[in-house]
């Protein structure tokens, strides 16, 4: 009973996130407060981990920012995490990429088989007054054929 409890209120919390998967290079759009301003902050890097599940998900990325390894730990259902965007998608044979602590240079960001992939958690909606006026001017083009 206890945990049916904890499962409803973890669903309120958990947001919409593209499949994540170790081995994928994320952008992650980060928000930072800095005195009364708040700014938007591109990370891009590696999934290196995955820790937990449900509301509990921590992703390890890691990046070479000018010569020297920098990792990320972040929520994924956080409110600091604005969103996230799947750019390359890479097959790895392990759960935990740490191996990749030790390799320097363009080995660094070695990993098999990396295919383009662009996934985000933004939502597209259409907008209906424009497939409306499509829709209208492609029948009248027929009728006028006819």
């Amino acid at each position: 009973m206890e945990k049916s409890i904890f499962k409803t209120i973890e669903d309120g919390f958990l947001k919409k996130r593209p499949e994540v998967k170790v081995g994928d290079n994320v952008k992650l759009y980060l928000k930072i407060k800095e005195g009364n301003k708040e700014r938007i902050q591109v990370f891009q890097g590696v999934v290196i981990s995955i820790k937990g599940s449900g509301i509990n998900t921590n992703l390890v990325v890691r990046k070479i920012s000018y010569g020297v390894g920098v990792e990320k730990i972040v929520p994924l259902h956080s409110p600091i995490l604005d969103k996230i965007e799947v750019v390359k998608r890479g097959t790895v044979s392990k759960s935990k990429l740490f191996y990749l602590r030790d390799r320097v240079g363009r080995r660094a960001l070695k990993i098999g088989n990396v295919k383009d992939v662009y996934l985000t958690d933004e939502v597209e909606v259409p907008v209906t007054g424009e497939e409306e006026v499509v829709e209208e001017s492609a029948e009248e083009v027929v009728e006028e054929s006819k």
